[in-house]
């Protein structure tokens, strides 16, 4: 046997075999059902999504939310809120990736980093839709097999978890323990 085969062990394990992150703006355009005269305000809901790995080098996010736009019209006489759900597909390329993982059955976790927000809200130039800025980002991580060496300890060493660590009462700290800690009424 060689010197690696006696101190090394490999062993089988999941660990992160590729990573990526993706920040996305995108605007989308919204017709309500009467020409809006002013925008009293807009937010972001509902967000759901799902990831799977796409290709070798890149993790596909699906995912939709609800835009809400609060808006007068009838020339700022009365208001009312359109909803609309939007849907997305982002592609996010993988900046780390690990060719050593062993076989092509992944795991795929997709974190949001920033939920979609509304950076902008405006009527368009016609007049007669809302124009809405949307952020997202979100990180991804390739979940896999792969091989990690281990060092060996030759002596076969073990470790107790009893062993020297310390729990060890002092003289001290046994004088100061107080036996009527407990009153007599939380006794019950």
């Amino acid at each position: 046997m060689s010197f690696l085969e006696h101190d090394y062990r490999e062993i089988i394990t999941k660990a992160v075999c590729g990573k990526g992150r993706k920040f996305t703006q995108a605007t989308h355009n919204i017709q309500p059902s009467h020409r809006p005269s002013s925008i009293l305000g807009c937010w972001v809901i509902n967000h759901l999504y799902n990831a799977k790995k796409k290709s070798e080098d890149t993790v596909e996010v699906n995912g939709s939310y609800d835009i809400n736009i609060w808006y007068s019209y009838n020339d700022n006489t009365k208001t009312e809120v359109v909803t609309e759900r939007v849907t997305y597909c982002d592609y996010i390329p993988l900046s780390v990736k690990d060719d050593n993982c062993l076989n092509d059955d992944y795991d795929v976790i997709a974190k949001v980093v920033q939920q979609p927000n509304c950076l902008e809200c405006e009527i368009d130039s016609h007049g007669n839709k809302v124009a809405v800025d949307v952020e997202r980002e979100f990180v991804v991580q390739i979940i896999g097999e792969t091989k990690v060496a281990v060092k060996v300890d030759p002596k076969g060493s073990t470790f107790n978890d009893d062993d020297d660590w310390g729990f060890d009462i002092t003289d001290d700290e046994l004088h100061e323990v107080k036996p009527d800690f407990v009153n007599d009424r939380d006794k019950d």
